[in-house]
């Protein structure tokens, strides 16, 4: 029968459903306290209320604002801001502010899905790797190198040249190539919590190495998983809007926020204002949100952090 898994919070082992001496349960206590630290943190709330209020415009805003993002205008081309068209109209007619919230869908969208892609891919890579130490370990750490050693925008920008640009493709691209830098930071964790007499216990009990990955190790790298993880949201959105800047983004019409600001760049030197800050606005906005996010919960799960005087 396998031994019960421990599992680490601010350096001590402990031991899941066995009560400690106040008869609460360590583990559970421990996690919780990751995220009493995370809630009283003002960044963090600066964050999750700046993120509430990006989603609330782009999914709740349509429901409100029920304009036609798709249908051109010829009469109101480039028209400055009305009661009609609060955030004015492009150079089609088409409304301004219904495209934006459009466009933030798709964005938030392959961001997050491709960072939780990318967070599940390096995770479970990172696992085997540093669990499994020796040739092996230094094999798939070796395919790491050469990975990251090759640029990823242009490799973003082969595949999407050679392949039809989708939301599909793009979430499947942005997670291939972002996973390296999870699984070498999870496999770091790894290699210095393999030894740990809890992991030593349960291989000596006849644990299965999966077991042993899921119960005993994944556990104490989620945190830090976590945390890369929000920071990765915040560059995938940036990167699909640089490839809409390049004109490698989604096909017209799906709007998109780096596409409208890669549109709008031709009327920079005119006083089209509504086409130009809007989108640069939202996309400062989000990755400012979501690095807020990443350095609330960096002081909360990071122990090194917490004991510097991370927490807040």
């Amino acid at each position: 029968m396998d031994a019960p898994p421990l599992i680490e919070h601010a350096g001590l082992a402990t031991v899941p459903g066995v009560p400690d001496a106040d008869g609460g349960l360590p583990a559970e206590r421990g996690l919780s306290r990751e995220w009493r630290a995370f809630w009283r943190n003002k960044i963090a709330w600066a964050g999750v209320g700046g993120l509430a209020l990006i989603i609330l415009f782009t999914y709740v805003g349509p429901m409100v604002w029920r304009a036609n993002p798709y249908t051109p205008n010829l009469l109101v081309i480039n028209q400055a801001p009305t009661a009609a068209h609060p955030l004015g109209t492009d150079n089609l007619g088409r409304d301004v502010l219904a495209r934006l919230m459009l466009g933030g869908q798709l964005s938030l969208e392959i961001g997050f899905i491709s960072a939780l892609c990318s967070m599940v891919i390096g995770t479970a890579y990172g696992l085997v790797s540093g669990l499994a130490g020796g040739a092996v370990d230094n094999l798939l750490m070796r395919i790491v190198d050469v990975l990251i050693s090759l640029p990823s925008i242009f490799l973003l920008l082969l595949i999407d040249s050679i392949f039809q640009p989708s939301a599909f493709l793009l979430i499947v691209i942005l997670a291939l190539t972002s996973w390296f830098y999870v699984a070498r930071l999870v496999r770091s964790q790894v290699l210095t919590l393999r030894g740990r007499e809890y992991v030593e216990a349960a291989r000596a009990a006849g644990s299965r190495t999966r077991r042993v990955m899921v119960r005993h190790l994944l556990p104490n790298v989620l945190g830090v998983v976590m945390v890369a993880t929000t920071f990765q949201v915040g560059g995938s959105i940036l990167t699909i809007a640089g490839l809409s800047f390049l004109g490698l983004g989604l096909p017209p019409p799906t709007p998109n926020w780096g596409e409208m600001l890669s549109s709008s760049m031709s009327y920079i030197f005119q006083n089209y204002w509504w086409l130009i800050y809007p989108p640069g606005l939202l996309i400062v906005a989000v990755e400012l949100a979501v690095n807020l996010v990443g350095d609330a919960m960096q002081a909360a799960f990071d122990p090194r952090l917490a004991r510097a005087g991370g927490r807040s």
